[in-house]
Order: C-alpha cells, then sequence, then structure tokens
C-alpha cells in the first residue's frame, strides 16, 4: 500500500473518534461539517476500507478503524512532540551549535567567550572547529563561521554580522629592544629582525598610519613566517623578532612585562571580525544568543584594552 498523500486526515479521524461526531469534531476543528465528512470518507477511499459505521444517530470504529485508530493516535502524538522541541528551542537556548573560527581569534579572546557562554547555558553544546582555513559554512553544516578581514568586505550570498574590530600593534621583547636603538619610525626598524604572518608571495609588508595620517607601505625580510598567531606571540616573546599582533592577544604579555609595544603612535586598519551564517530566517536562540555574547564579549575586550 502506498503512503497516504496527507496525513492531516489522519488527525482529522482521529478528532471525530474523540469527539464521537462529525458536528463536534468539526465545531472544534473550524471546520464545515461537511468538508470533514468528506476529507474522511476521502481517506477511507484512499485506504480501500470503512474506518466507520455510520448512522443517522451514532458513530462507531469498524474493527479496522479502531487499529488504526491507535495508529493515529501515536501519530498525533509524535506530532506534538516534534513541536514542542521546535517551541523549546525558539524560547530558550538549547541543542547543538556548529561554529568554526581562526585559532588566533581563539586565542585573542573568543575561546573564553564561548566558554562562558557554554558555562552559562548548560543545555546548548558548542561544536568549534578550530582551523585557519576558510570554510563552506552551507556544505559543511555550520551554523555560522567567525572571520577577520580588513574593510571592504566581499560581498557575499551569506548574512554577516559585525562582531568586533581586530587591532594589531608592534611589539617585541625586552631582550630585543635593549639590542636596538630605541625606533622613531617603521622605517627605523629596517634593522630589526621580524618575524610575521605567512605570504604567498613570500613578500611580507606592514602598512600603518602614522599621527599625520600618512599611510606608510614597510615591506621587511621576516625570519619566521607562519599563519598561527600563537607561534608568533611565542617567537616575539622569546625575542627571535618584532611581530604586528592583534592587541587583544598580547595585551597580557604587555602588562607583565613579556612584550612591549613599539611605536605606540602608529596605527594600521581594524580588521572586522564578523560571523557568516546562511540566513537570520529561523535563527534558533542558542544561536542568535551566543552571536550575542560575542558582540559583548568583544566590547569588554575593547574596554580592558
Amino acid at each position: 500500500m502506498n503512503a497516504i498523500t496527507d496525513l492531516n486526515d489522519l488527525r482529522l479521524f482521529a478528532e471525530v473518534v474523540e469527539h464521537g461526531s462529525f458536528t463536534a469534531a468539526a465545531r472544534s476543528l473550524g471546520l464545515q461539517t461537511s468538508k470533514l465528512s468528506r476529507r474522511v470518507r476521502a481517506l477511507e477511499e484512499e485506504l480501500g476500507v470503512r474506518l466507520l459505521n455510520r448512522t443517522s444517530r451514532s458513530l462507531s470504529l469498524t474493527e479496522t478503524g479502531r487499529q488504526f485508530h491507535q495508529h493515529c493516535l501515536a501519530l498525533v502524538a509524535e506530532s506534538k512532540a516534534a513541536k514542542d522541541v521546535v517551541d523549546r528551542t525558539r524560547s530558550t537556548p538549547h541543542g547543538t551549535v556548529r561554529i568554526s573560527c581562526p585559532v588566533g581569534l581563539l586565542n585573542s579572546g573568543v575561546a573564553a567567550i564561548i566558554a562562558q557562554y557554554v558555562q552559562d547555558n548548560p543545555q546548548v553544546q558548542v561544536l568549534l572547529d578550530a582551523t585557519n582555513r576558510r570554510v563552506d559554512v552551507v556544505e559543511e553544516g555550520l551554523d555560522f563561521a567567525i572571520r577577520v578581514r580588513r574593510p571592504p568586505l566581499e560581498d557575499t550570498d551569506l548574512a554577516v554580522r559585525q562582531l568586533g574590530l581586530s587591532v594589531q600593534i608592534l611589539v617585541a621583547s625586552p631582550e630585543l629592544v635593549a639590542r636596538y636603538p630605541a625606533p622613531s619610525s617603521i622605517e627605523s626598524l629596517k634593522e630589526w629582525p621580524t618575524v610575521s604572518m605567512a605570504s604567498s608571495s613570500e613578500r611580507f609588508v606592514w602598512n600603518v598610519v602614522d599621527a599625520d595620517g600618512q599611510m606608510t607601505s614597510w615591506v621587511h625580510r621576516a625570519r619566521l613566517a607562519t599563519d598561527d598567531l600563537a607561534s608568533l606571540r611565542v617567537a616575539a616573546i622569546q625575542g627571535v623578532g618584532v611581530a604586528m599582533l592583534p592587541r587583544e592577544l598580547v595585551d597580557a604579555d604587555i602588562q607583565a612585562g613579556r612584550l612591549q609595544h613599539l611605536l605606540p603612535e602608529l596605527a594600521t586598519t581594524p580588521g572586522l571580525v564578523h560571523a557568516v551564517f546562511p540566513t537570520r530566517r529561523g535563527m534558533v536562540p542558542a544561536v542568535r544568543h551566543l552571536l550575542d555574547a560575542l558582540v559583548a564579549g568583544f566590547e569588554d575586550l575593547k574596554r580592558k584594552g
């Protein structure tokens, strides 16, 4: 037997049995009695069996109808349970959230924000892919991916929400600073060793803006190049070279004296930390609240910085 084409007819049949008449069931459902009767009769014709014994004064189940009714009740119960699951996820943070984030951003404070969110929302499970590769949010079934890019952001079919800004600064270890004259400009670092983010062209450039608003692009030869910010931080602390790193990643090191901020009058174009996700429609609370927590967390990092 083929599957029933309209499962709503099973619910209508169950309502008729529960109320004991087409008239009472139709009144409860807000339908015309004649329409409800036609739907149940069409169901019987589709099944090829009679489910109800009808007289002008009474309504009763056939034996087949009685067995069929039990399955209809189970289906109605399962339908309600499924709706309850959706209702719960729409009202309070609940369920699994799948996200992706670059390792450097995690080390810069995002990991702590996510951990606190999980601590505050015990019914939420976060599955975090820590990776520096560019992920496909749709293909990989992610709720959102966190990225940092310099403006303007590229055009995309994905929805975007800005989370915060990432400002980079020049830092070096006290031991390295002691070996060279105090720098007065980006060009005065030409004798200093440097470490840098990897470049596919193997050409390493730092773009900075001075106090007068003049942009300078300074080309340097990095002693160490990697796409891992954590490794650059370690290298800078060990005195391998000057590094340009996110302020939030090295704030604690500067406070503790492990690193020194060089040329603080120079500025860089802030990177826009943002989340990309398939669509804003139907976003469940667990995802929306995590995004809100990330925005608030970046505000806290900004104030502390």
